[in-house]
């Protein structure tokens, strides 16, 4: 069976990240606006193609000093690189689960990420739409995409974690076909 074009339910799906601070605990954010789309076949995943884009300025960390620095050229630098975009190159199988191996661009910088992603299923919501939904995460080192900024601390330590865990919890629509041209 071929690949069919499906579009990600943002409002049904989220992508979340945290990042240690001062060592000692975690902050939790997530991106508030992106677009994505797959071309899937549920019967062969490994057919699979994802292409996400994320609106670096939505960042929302909950503190608004916070969040504008994170969006500052000592981080995402947004006035420069308003757009992180994640396209795969291949899907694997991976035990009970998938690898979603792809490019992502951040901060201006392609590196090579891998998801661990999970399959939840399809489903038919009450409108007759067919839905897949996914779960993915990875772990990414900020300053192989050139964040580097942070402060040392006085106790030993650094103010922020160059170790950035991400989540994805993603609900996707299938396109309807569409009609061959009438001549």
């Amino acid at each position: 069976m071929a690949t069919t074009p499906w579009t990600v339910d943002v409002t049904h799906s989220a992508i979340h990240f945290w990042v240690r601070h001062m060592v000692i605990s975690k902050v939790h954010g997530r991106f508030a606006k992106w677009t994505g789309t797959l071309d899937l076949d549920p019967q062969d995943l490994t057919a699979a193609k994802v292409d996400v884009k994320i609106d670096a300025a939505s960042i929302d960390t909950q503190v608004a000093d916070r969040d504008a620095h994170l969006r500052s050229a000592d981080f995402l630098d947004v006035a420069k690189y308003p757009e992180l975009t994640f396209r795969s190159r291949r899907v694997e199988k991976a035990g009970g689960g998938y690898r979603v191996v792809g490019d992502l661009t951040m901060h201006g910088v392609t590196r090579e990420v891998t998801l661990d992603a999970e399959f939840a299923g399809i489903g038919k919501d009450p409108w007759g739409n067919e839905r897949a939904g996914f779960s993915a995460k990875t772990a990414l080192d900020r300053k192989e995409f050139g964040l580097a900024w942070n402060a040392a601390l006085e106790t030993g330590g650094v103010l922020v974690g160059e170790k950035v865990e991400i989540t994805i919890e993603l609900e996707a629509v299938k396109q309807a076909a569409k009609q061959a041209d009438a001549a």
